[in-house]
């Protein structure tokens, strides 16, 4: 029981200091923009930073079927991707500020919608198919340990798992 407690009052420490060290930024209020017509253009949003970052450098990947693509800067243009691909658009920024630096990483799937005349989230509002998922639960009494390792026997004295619940024994 010391043990588990000590682990407990571990973490929380840990998670407090991680808490104090990681600054402020503002991953969550840059966004992209993308221009129709043949070939993808585009480009960085910032106009909802929250700081003022020092500098920042943008590198771009956009894939098709085939082939994936790069580019620099706060805007790109690929004149590979055409309007049939459904293509995967990812951009990591680097954010300098005060010598401290944030990475964004963003990967979203686009497809071109025709009625509209632009590229469109694949994965948000627009199902091409509905399969109905089955789920059997199946209880084997297998005993495994934190690691995920399967054991023979129960231990004594840790954690394990059985059933997908969580024991321990003294």
């Amino acid at each position: 029981m010391k043990k588990l407690l000590l682990v407990v009052l571990v973490l929380i420490g840990l998670q407090t200091q991680a808490q104090q060290a990681t600054p402020y930024f503002c991953c969550d209020s840059i966004t992209y923009w993308t221009d129709q017509g043949q070939g993808l253009f585009v480009g960085l949003d910032t106009s909802g930073i929250i700081h003022n970052p020092d500098s920042m450098t943008v590198s771009w990947q956009v894939c098709n079927a085939n082939m994936c693509y790069a580019g620099d800067g706060i805007s790109a243009y690929f004149g590979q991707i055409v309007t049939t691909d459904t293509i995967k658009v990812g951009y990591d920024i680097y954010l300098y500020e005060n010598g401290v630096l944030e990475i964004c990483s963003i990967e979203e799937w686009l497809i071109f919608d025709q009625n509209s005349y632009t590229w469109i989230l694949y994965n948000m509002g627009n199902p091409v198919g509905i399969n109905e998922l089955t789920f059997n639960r199946v209880n084997d009494n297998k005993i495994y340990n934190m690691l995920g390792k399967e054991l023979t026997e129960i231990p004594l004295g840790e954690m394990y798992i059985k059933n997908k619940k969580l024991y321990i024994t003294r």
